[in-house]
């Protein structure tokens, strides 16, 4: 083969590779922050979009019977400080009503987006900024209603996947429906005012099945205060705070993916994100 015939072969090797490069990274996931939404897409994203209510509220303990409002909300305010022209990183910051800032790093990956928070108390007061809830819409994801979506949800008992509704089922509390799932180290004063299952799961992984129970949305978090299927067809795995002393500074991090249906290498994958959550 003569010189030239090489040339043109390794030249058309390398726009071969270039173009399946740009392709690998047209499928990757990405991000943008507008009025307290996060929004998700990608092409492998079952109903095209995933919205997020990033954050929808932060919230202080005795919250399991009180009023919402009146009572268990810190009210805050989110501005983007920083945010990457191809839409894989957004930076956050959190300004709560009694002074804690919340800084928020937001990555796009092929599969997953990560969440790297640092919650500050610069004040010389205690905050009681005990718990925070990004409420994840998986209408489009799960083809389904309100209602009708609850058979796609999955948490994890007895290290087993669980699909709700769980057997029991609470059907009590300030604030009907939904239900809520506690870990054994939070307490049970402290959770979203739904009713309170007396199941404890396994780990913090929660998510849904999309429509055709091909792909997965699921989410975790470290640390966590609870797991909640909502009324919005949501489901939230909520973070911890746990309060802030004054000058405390305490970091947090979290995962979305959205993978094939393959709850083994799922569940792999999150004790390796999370080995602080496996038994």
């Amino acid at each position: 083969m003569c010189k030239s015939s090489l040339l043109l072969w390794a030249i058309l090797g390398t726009l071969g590779a270039c173009a399946t490069l740009r392709a690998a990274e047209d499928d990757d996931l990405s991000i943008s922050w507008e009025k307290n939404y996060l929004t998700i897409r990608g092409a492998r994203v079952p109903g095209d979009e995933i919205k997020v209510h990033y954050l929808e509220a932060y919230c202080r303990p005795g919250s399991t019977d009180a009023d919402w409002v009146k009572h268990t909300v810190i009210g805050h305010k989110t501005v983007v400080t920083s945010a990457s022209d191809e839409r894989r990183r957004i930076e956050l910051r959190c300004t709560l009503t009694d002074g804690v800032v919340v800084d928020h790093v937001i990555t796009a990956g092929s599969d997953e987006v990560d969440f790297r928070v640092t919650a500050t108390n610069p004040t010389d007061k205690p905050s009681l900024a005990y718990w925070a809830q990004p409420c994840v819409r998986l209408d489009k994801f799960t083809g389904e209603d309100k209602l009708s979506y609850v058979p796609k949800c999955f948490i994890f008992l007895d290290d087993k996947l669980a699909r709700l509704p769980t057997q029991p089922w609470a059907t009590e509390a300030r604030y009907v429906p939904g239900q809520v799932y506690a870990p054994k180290h939070v307490d049970r004063n402290d959770v979203n005012p739904r009713p309170l299952s007396k199941l404890v799961p396994s780990n913090g992984l929660c998510g849904v099945f999309s429509a055709d129970e091909k792909m997965v949305f699921a989410t975790a978090w470290e640390p966590y205060q609870e797991l909640f299927q909502g009324v919005a067809t949501c489901m939230h795995s909520d973070f911890r705070i746990g309060g802030l002393e004054p000058g405390q500074m305490k970091t947090i991090r979290g995962k979305i993916y959205v993978v094939p249906a393959d709850i083994a290498a799922l569940k792999v994958r999150y004790e390796r994100d999370f080995p602080e959550q496996v038994k």
